[in-house]
């Protein structure tokens, strides 16, 4: 089992994709191909299938934090693309890993203040032992009593993966 609670994005954030994504352009949904597949799904963090209906949306993850929180990221409040389930899908279930720990994919983990301000980072090559490294990285990120939410994040293209909260 994993140390940290993964967050994927919330119920009300994908509803709100569903229709008009962070940019303000309307969902367009289409069914995935042989191409799409092993991309990552964000409402329900495992890999796309081909035939299942999706949408790739601008997603603005800091600035939903930020309404829910009253912090002000300024320039930090960035968008960008990510899969969803063109409609609602079972969410995300905990399992024994964290999510997309592929051995040998590179990951970013983003540290972020409560003012919504990037607190520093850290490039992770996920390991066999992808869990271990997650909670070793996650462990170093909250050492520091600043950071309160922690963006993981592909390296390759930048885009978000899932959120880490400080635990409680």
């Amino acid at each position: 089992m994993t140390k940290y609670t993964v967050r994927p994005i919330d119920a009300a954030a994908l509803e709100a994709l569903r229709v008009t994504d962070d940019a303000g352009r309307p969902c367009v949904p289409y069914t995935a191909t042989s191409d799409d597949a092993g991309s990552p799904l964000r409402c329900c963090l495992r890999p796309i299938t081909p035939g299942e209906r999706i949408a790739l949306v601008a997603y603005a993850p800091l600035r939903r934090w930020a309404a829910a929180t009253g912090a002000l990221p300024g320039a930090y409040d960035e968008q960008g693309p990510v899969f969803i389930h063109a409609e609602r899908c079972a969410g995300y279930t905990p399992a024994a890993g964290y999510p997309f720990d592929r051995p040998g994919a590179l990951r970013t983990v983003r540290r972020y203040d409560a003012r919504g301000r990037i607190a520093g980072g850290r490039l992770l090559e996920v390991p066999a032992d992808g869990p271990a490294a997650f909670d070793a990285a996650f462990d170093e990120a909250f050492a520091d009593p600043a950071v309160v939410l922690l963006h993981v994040r592909a390296l390759e293209y930048g885009c978000f993966q899932f959120e880490v909260p400080r635990p409680a």
